[in-house]
């Protein structure tokens, strides 16, 4: 078995927060992976980079994929992590992604469209994006996949336990949206700690990125 990583650029006005880069083309949405999020919430995390957040968050309030939002905090740099909370309009690709048992590692804007790097175990399952995207009148283009030994047979510089967290979070509905299991029951099922489990769940998450989406390119320190 093998798995999968593969690089897609998906665009359409309805996925969350298209109108909102639109609206403030200076924008940067990047997704946070290793947010906490409570499964009964429905928030969602995303560091933000804009020369106005004034621009930004009038778009936020015109955007129809966006219910809810809120600062959560933010640097003297242009840069702030924002919650947000969906409505029934977006098109959220994150379920489809879940169901196939893969995970968005990494979602960012391109202009008004995303370039979404996605792990998923069998290069099959791919179909099943493809078939919601065209279902949905979504753009969707394959920048590239690569296939990697299974998470399960091989470390891909994990340690045991990042790789055991990992595995604990996947089967629990951790990395789905909204999560079906909290940080606490991935810690309570690892035995450990909260902050102990979001160390390793960071740092496992940290190493697959560097071992796929790296690819043949110099690992960072």
């Amino acid at each position: 078995m093998t798995d999968i990583k593969a690089v897609v650029r998906v665009q359409h006005p309805d996925i969350v927060l298209s109108q909102t880069v639109d609206h403030d083309r200076s924008s940067t949405v990047k997704s946070v992976s290793e947010a906490g999020t409570d499964p009964t919430s429905g928030k969602f995390f995303y560091h933000i980079e804009s020369s106005d957040f004034s621009q930004f968050e009038d778009g936020l309030r015109n955007d129809s994929t966006v219910a809810e939002f809120e600062r959560v905090s933010e640097t003297r740099d242009e840069k702030a992590i924002y919650s947000f909370e969906y409505t029934d309009e977006a098109k959220v690709l994150s379920p489809v992604v879940s169901a196939a048992n893969g995970v968005i590692l990494d979602m960012e804007n391109d202009g008004s469209a995303w370039i979404l790097t996605v792990w998923i175990p069998e290069r099959t399952e791919l179909v099943h994006l493809w078939e919601y995207a065209q279902e949905n009148d979504i753009d969707i283009e394959l920048l590239r996949v690569n296939e990697y030994a299974s998470l399960g047979t091989t470390d891909a510089g994990l340690t045991d336990s990042q790789r055991d967290a990992l595995l604990v979070a996947l089967e629990t509905g951790y990395f789905e949206e909204p999560r079906d299991a909290t940080l606490g029951d991935v810690a309570a099922d690892l035995d450990i700690s909260q902050p102990a489990a979001s160390g390793l769940l960071r740092r496992g998450i940290k190493r697959l990125i560097v071992s796929s989406l790296l690819d043949d390119e110099e690992s960072p320190d």
